[in-house]
């Protein structure tokens, strides 16, 4: 994949989906390690997950984060996965500096990765030679703020740092239905298209405001930590940067699985697609 300016990263929002996608191969699965494959190859990355919620903002700074199993339920198999990768104490550093005035705590033994990222990250980067820091999110604030200072980490995609968010834009578990072949729900059909329509248009007001999303909004997004690490993607667009779709679909019902990377070459990411 070449790109117009190749010192400047790409950014890219995975909608991570079930916890199985880390073990399975599927047209997600796929996309993602398409993505690692012919991305340019970052020095290291910054993650912000939805499975990382705090009062108040922290990033991981430790030299070796632990894998972090958050979630029940699921076969043996799934908790035996390990991601071991390094941390990045001088990331974090520098996250902790271009946030400034906000406080971020930097935070040594308490988290690590959780399926969010690494779910991810073991296609995208499957050698785990890559490494890894977390931001997490302050739940007590609203869209707008995230977006606001997801802005302040602009200057990294002229380091060598790949940000990524990860969780799903349209996350509604309580309505779920976890079979096969789950026609999505005329309700998260309706907001994947509102989404995606603002999305192409730079709407980033619109989708940094809660109360704009329209009807739909509060089914799709009954509670923000899924959606939140988007705005920190969508906050980095530069007016030169284009915006592309690397997974589409809504799996379950009411569980969204697009994917978008900005500042990388639409007609490649779209060829993922067909992978």
């Amino acid at each position: 994949m070449q790109y117009d300016k190749p010192t400047v990263m790409p950014a890219a929002f995975f909608g991570h989906g079930s916890p199985m996608n880390a073990l399975e191969r599927n047209r997600y699965t796929v996309a993602w390690a398409h993505f690692g494959r012919t991305t340019l190859r970052p020095r290291a990355v910054l993650c912000v997950s939805a499975h990382w919620c705090t009062r108040g903002t922290a990033v991981t700074a430790m030299e070796r984060p632990k894998t972090i199993h958050d979630f029940g339920d699921f076969p043996r198999t799934l908790y035996d996965v390990q991601y071991p990768v390094n941390g990045d104490p001088t990331l974090a550093a520098r996250v902790s500096h271009l946030l400034a005035p906000t406080e971020v705590v930097a935070d040594l033994s308490d988290w690590g990765l959780d399926h969010g990222t690494w779910s991810v990250l073991r296609h995208v980067y499957p050698k785990a030679d890559i490494p890894v820091v977390q931001l997490s999110l302050d739940v007590t604030q609203p869209l707008a703020y995230h977006y606001q200072l997801a802005t302040r980490l602009a200057p990294l995609r002229h380091e060598g740092i790949l940000i990524i968010g990860t969780g799903n834009l349209i996350h509604n578990l309580r309505t779920a239905v976890r079979a096969d072949g789950v026609a999505p729900f005329d309700w998260a059909a309706r907001f994947n298209e509102e989404l995606r329509v603002r999305l192409l248009a730079n709407d980033h007001a619109g989708l940094s405001d809660m109360d704009s999303l329209g009807r739909d909004a509060p089914l799709c997004i009954p509670t923000p930590e899924h959606y939140l690490p988007a705005l920190y993607v969508i906050a980095l667009q530069r007016p030169d940067d284009g915006m592309a779709f690397l997974t589409e679909g809504i799996e379950f019902g009411s569980i969204g699985m697009m994917s978008i990377v900005i500042g990388a070459d639409p007609r490649d990411v779209a060829g993922n697609l067909e992978n």
